[in-house]
């Protein structure tokens, strides 16, 4: 039967878990690595609800993009999801900036949900030397509303923020979650648009000055898009384990 450890080495093996930024702390969290798994959750955080639907469905493991455990506990609650997997047995291993910057990862993912073509590293992260942020071509050139509205077609989310940008797009930056700290110069990086799911007002501020079409899709929605197929790529390695997509996982606001 396969185990919590062989699904972590199966990660490992195409998204390493030594690769994750220095900040991170993405791994085993939660559980024994010799425990055997028959049923798997995949979520993009553990919360109370998520811990309730893998109980339900039997699932012996979530493997979560957010870590359960991030920064050092200082109390342990009843309701607290780590506290909750342990009382019910379930193990958690999160993949989080690994899985961003893997081939095949978060960004990519979210590279082909919007259809860009010749995709590319936009910069680098310095200590795995992947690529931190991608940028792609569009299949046709678009005008900045047009763009928007692209964006929030192609990820289903309830609404986006963006800028104006100077110029018509045809080659566009993406970097899930929070990444508009990647947010390139126009002139620099021949970018025109720049997608990622949370910017600060100085990086709105940064990217009207440099004439940059900055949409800000949600970070949910910027990093949702990989869980299906990262269910997809377990299941042919464990065709003995079920992989089940949350579905309890949402945004955790609402557009009004």
């Amino acid at each position: 039967m396969t185990t919590v450890g062989e699904i972590y080495q199966e990660i490992d093996r195409w998204a390493p878990f030594a690769t994750a930024m220095e900040f991170d702390n993405p791994g085993l969290l939660v559980g024994d690595p010799e425990t055997p798994v028959e049923k798997v959750l995949l979520a993009l955080d553990i919360t109370a609800a998520e811990t309730a639907e893998a109980a339900s469905l039997g699932c012996g493991l979530i493997v979560s993009h957010h870590p359960v455990i991030f920064h050092p506990l200082r109390r342990l609650g009843t309701q607290d999801a780590p506290y909750l997997l342990a009382r019910a047995g379930i193990a958690a291993v999160c993949a989080h900036t690994n899985l961003d910057l893997a081939p095949g990862g978060v960004n990519a993912c979210l590279a082909e949900r919007l259809g860009l073509q010749k995709v590319r590293a936009l910069c680098v992260d310095a200590h795995s030397g992947l690529p931190e942020a991608l940028c792609g071509e569009l299949p046709q050139a678009m005008q900045p509303e047009e763009f928007a509205r692209y964006v929030k077609q192609a990820l289903g989310c309830s609404g986006v923020e963006f800028t104006v940008g100077a110029a018509e797009i045809r080659t566009v930056g993406i970097c899930g979650g929070a990444g508009a700290s990647c947010a390139p110069d126009p002139a620099v990086s021949g970018v025109q648009a720049f997608v990622t799911g949370e910017a600060k007002h100085h990086e709105l501020l940064a990217a009207v000055q440099s004439g940059l079409t900055l949409v800000v899709a949600g970070h949910y929605a910027t990093e949702a898009v990989v869980l299906q197929p990262l269910r997809e790529k377990l299941a042919r390695a464990f065709p003995d384990v079920v992989f089940f997509v949350a579905q309890c996982s949402a945004a955790p606001s609402k557009h009004v």
